[in-house]
């Protein structure tokens, strides 16, 4: 593997941005390797002192010599600045891009291992610690390394003796920090798992407060959230103290290269083995060497911290992707089960040998105990996974070997848990159809009914519904996440409880809707509500991720099946009154 492939891979660049990464070490070697130019100036001046040859005639050649190092380190350092800090902030947006667009396309499988906080720290924290390490540590480690090298060359080409006096602390400085690693590594991951469990119980005080404060738990709750806030204290508190200890005994070591190279000069220089102007000569230079090393050892630790962030990071850009033909070739839209099978977790069985037919122009509802895989069946349906065993066919055409987006085109999706965003009830609504106009927004939003409460809003279609809809009540939500049912006009609809959150006169108007809009359409319903599903043409009955029983609504009610049970016990229910 190529050097670019790796640092690409390793810390999430792309060809580009690891191209430009090795631009920044060359860039970094070459600003170091400037720094010590002026060093070659004052060993020719202290030259000509000490062997009294005269400075009158030699004035202009120090003025120009030093306007030249300066010249050349400004534009070494312009150069550098361009290498490293612009090109890494112009790639950290290409990686932030390149995480969003990697998250579209992988299996929804992945966002059920993974929380919120836990991904958000990813996109954020994670890259803004491998931005600040592309600008600051590892082009100047790598450039600080090279650059030394050069220069430990140069030295043994005068004398190795002295040269080995000065270079021996080096490796022993950098093997302190490198042996750090595993160390180091242990305890990074034990520090994102306390700031995840922070960022979690944070963002779970700010969406539950109405709760907490409904039951007196504000107290109570703050306790454990403190505790957590305390552990990510204490815990980078203990971090840091260790990364110091290698960090400061390596520095610390190296300061003895300064110590090797005096004892071993004098001594030298008593047996009159070298002159004073070499000794000289290796006390500048060392001193001037040692300067980029000791932050280079910073940067070696703050690299390795890094470690866990490019691990988390990698999960990421290296998970299998959903991927398949961005054409259509079905015909017709009846969607077929063959003996699916599904888990979430290996070991972990959800579905079962689930077989049946949803046919165009009927109404196919999913019912059941709670747990029995309805949700689950309607998510493979539209490929939010992909599954274990058997295949789904949607007019004859495997979803599997379909790309997700191309296949959502068909579907038309009302969830039971609605999701809006901080916008207008217009630009929520368009969401169905990103190309309708406000004419057809207002239009889809009229039939399901939004109009009665949008006429009320301040501000109409055009006012914003705060974060989630906050500004809205649940049937309101459910009824703008109808209207993009609408607004889409897909040949297939997947409806969760689509009408759960509605009191019964809306219900009723909706459903009066919804019998337009699924007109020649597949449509799959779950549902609890017997009386949701009493017009439906097919019922499949789903319990313990199997299918128990399927057939029309008057195949099953002369049964004494688990339909005919369901639909007994939620007439009771009807019936209930409080004493």
């Amino acid at each position: 593997m190529k050097i670019a492939e790796k640092l690409q891979h390793k810390y999430a660049l792309s060809s580009k941005g690891a191209k430009d990464m090795i631009k920044a070490f060359w860039a970094c070697t070459i600003g170091n390797i400037s720094q010590m130019l002026p060093v070659g100036v004052l060993f020719k001046f202290t030259t000509d002192l000490l062997e009294g040859n005269p400075l009158k005639n030699k004035v202009g050649f120090y003025i120009v010599g030093v306007l030249v190092c300066l010249a050349f380190i400004a534009i070494a350092q312009y150069f550098q600045y361009g290498a490293t800090f612009y090109s890494t902030y112009v790639e950290s947006g290409v990686r932030r891009r390149s995480l969003a667009e990697k998250l579209r396309k992988i299996p929804l499988s992945f966002f059920g291992k993974k929380d919120l906080a836990d991904l958000t720290n990813t996109i954020m924290a994670d890259c803004a610690m491998i931005e600040t390490a592309s600008s600051h540590w590892i082009p100047e480690l790598i450039g600080a390394m090279i650059s030394t090298t050069i220069v430990v060359i140069s030295l043994f080409f005068f004398d190795w003796r002295m040269a080995l006096a000065a270079v021996w602390v080096v490796p022993v400085a950098f093997l302190i920090v490198a042996y750090s690693r595993s160390l180091m590594n242990r305890i990074n991951r034990r520090g994102s798992k306390y700031k995840v469990a922070c960022l979690d119980g944070i963002q779970e005080a700010l969406e539950t407060v109405r709760d907490l404060r409904a039951y007196n738990a504000r107290e109570t709750y703050m306790k454990g959230l403190t505790k957590k806030i305390k552990a990510v204290e204490s815990h980078s508190i203990f971090a840091e103290f260790a990364n110091a200890a290698f960090v400061c005994s390596a520095q610390m070591i190296l300061k003895f290269g300064i110590g090797t190279v005096a004892v071993v000069g004098s001594g030298l220089l008593i047996k009159g083995e070298i002159n004073v102007i070499t000794f000289f000569m290796y006390l500048l230079v060392v001193s001037r060497m040692y300067e980029p090393l000791q932050v280079s050892l910073q940067n070696l630790a703050a690299m390795i911290a890094t470690d866990t962030q490019c691990e988390r990071m990698d999960e990421i850009l290296s998970h299998s992707e959903q991927t398949g033909a961005d054409s259509l070739n079905n015909d017709g839209y009846d969607i077929e089960f063959k003996n699916v099978s599904f888990s979430y977790e290996d070991g972990e069985s959800v579905l079962r040998d689930v077989s049946f037919v949803a046919k165009q122009g009927e109404v196919t509802a999913l019912i059941g105990p709670s747990g029995g895989g309805k949700t689950t069946v309607s998510r493979l349906a539209a490929r939010f996974w992909d599954i274990d065993g058997g295949e789904i066919t949607v007019g004859g055409m495997d979803v599997s070997k379909i790309d997700p987006e191309t296949l959502l085109s068909m579907y038309a999706i009302v969830f039971q848990d609605v999701t809006l965003f901080n916008n207008t009830v217009m630009e929520n609504i368009r969401i169905g159809n990103k190309n309708a106009t406000d004419e057809q927004v207002v239009a889809a939003a009229k039939l399901a009914h939004c109009d009665e409460f949008v006429e009320k809003l301040p501000e109409g279609y055009n006012t914003l519904i705060g974060e989630n809809g906050s500004e809205l009540s649940g049937g309101e939500r459910q009824r703008i996440s109808i209207a993009r049912a609408f607004l889409k006009d897909a040949p297939i609809i997947l409806m969760d409880e689509a009408t759960a959150s509605l009191d019964v006169d809306n219900e009723s108007l909706i459903q009066e809707a919804l019998s337009e809009l699924i007109k020649d359409k597949t449509v799959l319903v779950i549902a609890h509500r017997m009386r949701t599903v009493d017009g439906a043409d097919k019922i499949v009955v789903l319990k313990d991720g199997v299918v128990a029983e399927q057939g029309t609504p008057e195949e099953l009610h002369g049964t004494e099946g688990i339909y005919s049970h369901m639909i007994n016990m939620q007439m009771n229910s009807e019936n209930w009154k409080l004493a």
